[in-house]
């Protein structure tokens, strides 16, 4: 087994914002099942649909506490697209809590933070060179994700270039938070309005998949937000971002098997087993094939060999 050495510097493992819409009772047994896994950071609140409110400020505080107890640090998490003034007063009671960091997932959430208090970036936020870094991290950016359509060449670069005090996370699990529209694909795929959705998200508990005309599958529809098909699984690159030393890895939620996903990711991270045990013990919690294209510069549908024998 090539284990990994345990003097390096490892990276922490986070729990990204859920992304879809689940019953409350459901999201409340999710993270308490969370709560006793060995994730270092957990990520929450809505960041898709402000429709979605199940789930009301208050909930997600007391989800917020419970994590806090079980040592994880929590962060709140914005909406990635606001459309409406009463999505920005929201916006501004997050960004002004005094007990949690808060993760910027739109520039209007950056603003409002800008010299007031440390903040993260999400991997909506379009950074895409260190001068951009440099830029927010004078307005008291503390973290960023790289935006998923990045590569390993990319990260590299700006990685090393970063602001002093700065953490790096990645995205190394999960299906691919792509793009954000005005308009509700899962309520048209039903040929309902959006202002009268009928919370159809909630039919789909990890998104609606499209397929095309040969039956592949291509693309998820979550509500307004496109997601890849495929789930991007980085767990063979362990040993470069602990070469690299990056600070954290993303695992995006997902309806089934989150906790046992995370506990491959740590006993890979601390050498428990190699990339092969990792790879054949995560194949049977992978959604739809992998993909790992953007990482490797190339199309993001695409799969390396080794993820697809």
């Amino acid at each position: 087994m090539n284990n990994i050495q345990t003097n390096t510097k490892k990276p922490k493992l986070s729990l990204g914002p859920l992304l879809y819409y689940w019953p409350r009772d459901d999201v409340f047994k999710f993270y308490e099942s969370i709560a006793d896994t060995n994730v270092d950071i957990v990520y929450l609140g809505e960041t898709v649909c402000s429709k979605r409110r199940l789930l009301r400020p208050d909930a997600w505080l007391q989800i917020a506490g419970l994590l806090k107890e079980a040592g994880k640090e929590v962060v709140l998490s914005t909406l990635t697209l606001l459309e409406a003034h009463s999505e920005l007063s929201a916006l501004r009671k997050i960004c002004s809590n005094e007990d949690y960091m808060v993760e910027a997932n739109d520039m209007s959430a950056v603003q409002l933070m800008a010299g007031k208090k440390a903040f993260s970036t999400g991997p909506a936020v379009n950074i895409y060179n260190s001068r951009t870094l440099e830029v927010l991290a004078r307005s008291g950016m503390k973290r960023w994700v790289l935006p998923v359509e990045l590569s390993r060449e990319t990260l590299t670069e700006m990685h090393q270039k970063r602001p002093l005090g700065v953490e790096t996370e990645v995205f190394v699990f999960g299906r691919l938070p792509l793009a954000f529209s005005a308009r509700c694909f899962t309520a048209r795929a039903h040929n309902l309005p959006k202002d009268d959705c009928q919370f159809r998200c909630l039919d789909y508990s990890d998104g609606l998949m499209l397929r095309t005309r040969e039956d592949e599958s291509f693309l998820v529809l979550n509500g307004i937000q496109t997601q890849s098909a495929k789930t991007q699984n980085l767990i063979r690159d362990m040993d470069d971002f602990i070469e690299l030393e990056i600070d954290i890895l993303r695992i995006s939620p997902q309806s089934r098997n989150t906790e046992q996903i995370i506990q491959i990711f740590d006993d890979r991270l601390h050498g428990k087993i190699d990339n092969d045990e990792a790879e054949q013990a995560m194949q049977k919690f992978i959604m739809s094939g992998e993909c790992d294209g953007y990482w490797r510069g190339e199309a993001g549908m695409d799969a390396s060999a080794v993820s697809n024998p």
